[in-house]
């Protein structure tokens, strides 16, 4: 299954998407993408509904705007340096361990939302990511058993700011957690719709240029490596997110070094979980 979320901001209703592309409303099933409704069978239940109601359901017009597919989690946990490439052009060592850091879950917005770039901020930048959706409380989950934890995955964009990120001091988390930093989306796609997660193709354009084009299958810790080892660390929730790390083909890898500005147009997407577009605005009070 596809799962969407719709509507205004702060008032989105779940749907799903079906194969060819239509879009429905699933808020008769009565629960919205959450902790609690991956907690306690929501799969299965909206899976025995859309048996039911796929053909009556209402229809979802093309033009409605598409939230976050998950309701804000308890966490967003972002993974550093996990593609070699990408650890190579910012000039770091590929680390031993998964790198973890946080993201704050209020940049989560919708696929299409405009790109905000925060108070200040001088070196935005963009990183097409897979996003892993925990699906059942995991704590000390074996690498074996990690799957059976993954509710599904979706299309993320880890922005940044790198000057918050490595010039302010402290913790990363500075400068990745500004309002819009979050995108997530187009749909979450469940497990079994993409059971070649470990090589998809994905890309990224920034004005219509290719600056990032590889595939998952480069990760240097996988899907299930990360998921266990997270969870030797916290309690990962249902519904809490772990975006994966970034290829290479960030701005800040360049030379010289290139940043967003009002105006430009980001583009990205992963093989089987759609794509994304997000808009650049400056800051306005």
């Amino acid at each position: 299954m596809k799962l969407i979320r719709f509507g205004d901001r702060g008032k989105e209703r779940p749907g799903l998407q079906l194969n060819d592309g239509t879009r429905i409303d699933a808020s008769g099933l009565g629960a919205d993408y959450g902790e609690d409704f991956f907690a306690n069978g929501g799969l299965a239940s909206l899976a025995s509904w859309l048996q039911k109601n796929q053909s009556k359901a209402p229809r979802v017009p093309a033009s409605a705007r598409l939230g976050s597919p998950v309701c804000r989690p308890s966490k967003i946990i972002c993974i550093g340096l996990n593609y070699r490439d990408h650890a190579a052009e910012t000039k770091a060592e590929p680390p031993k361990e998964p790198v973890l850091f946080f993201k704050a879950t209020t940049s989560l917005v919708g696929p299409n939302d405009p790109l905000v770039r925060p108070k200040s901020a001088t070196k935005v930048d963009w990183e097409v990511e897979l996003a892993v959706v925990i699906g059942r409380t995991s704590q000390y989950v074996s690498r074996e058993k990690a799957l059976d934890h993954v509710a599904g995955f979706a299309l993320h964009n880890d922005y940044s700011e790198r000057n918050f990120q490595l010039e302010r001091g402290g913790q990363w988390v500075k400068g990745k957690s500004a309002d819009t930093f979050a995108p997530l989306g187009p749909f979450l796609a469940t497990v079994d719709e993409l059971p070649n997660y470990n090589n998809l193709k994905m890309w990224l354009k920034v004005n219509g240029k290719l600056e990032q084009n590889s595939s998952t299958a480069n990760m240097i810790f996988d899907v299930p490596t990360l998921v266990s080892y997270a969870s030797q660390f916290m309690t990962l929730l249902p519904g809490d997110v772990i975006s994966t790390g970034t290829p290479a083909g960030v701005g800040m890898g360049m030379n010289p070094p290139r940043f967003l500005n009002a105006g430009d147009v980001v583009e990205l997407g992963i093989e089987g979980l759609g794509e994304s577009r997000q808009q650049v605005r400056n800051y306005e009070q």
